[in-house]
């Protein structure tokens, strides 16, 4: 999956730092950069004129509407929105709670790069 970022490196230190991914390739004058965590490879590469990019509104705009990561359990889907929760660039869109009628748990926020993220435990 590829993502379109505003700026590459900001983007791909969130995804090592906060959520374990590691740098498996890059093209630095694309800019692009591959991160991995084990089983997703995503690419973000970064909007040709950041300054003009016009950030995704999922209600009127065809494309991506969030990007939907697993994490392993409930306890770390707690963790993962504390750890989140203080970090200016990221806006939690609403903290862990069971996704309609089910057992499973899911949180939602915007993350460096303006992408839309859901985080549900697994």
């Amino acid at each position: 999956m590829g993502l379109t970022v505003p700026d590459v490196e900001h983007t791909r230190a969130f995804f090592v730092a906060q959520l374990g991914y590691r740098q498996v390739g890059e093209v630095p004058n694309y800019p692009a950069v591959f991160l991995s965590d084990g089983t997703v490879m995503l690419t973000h590469w970064r909007a040709e004129n950041p300054g003009k990019a016009v950030p995704f509104d999922r209600k009127s705009v065809i494309g991506l509407h969030h990007l939907a990561l697993a994490v392993p359990d409930d306890a770390a889907l707690d963790a993962l929105h504390q750890r989140l929760a203080v970090i200016d660039d990221v806006q939690i869109e609403f903290a862990p709670e069971q996704l309609g009628g089910s057992r499973v748990r899911h949180m939602m926020m915007s993350i460096p790069g303006g992408i839309r993220a859901e985080f549900i435990a697994a």
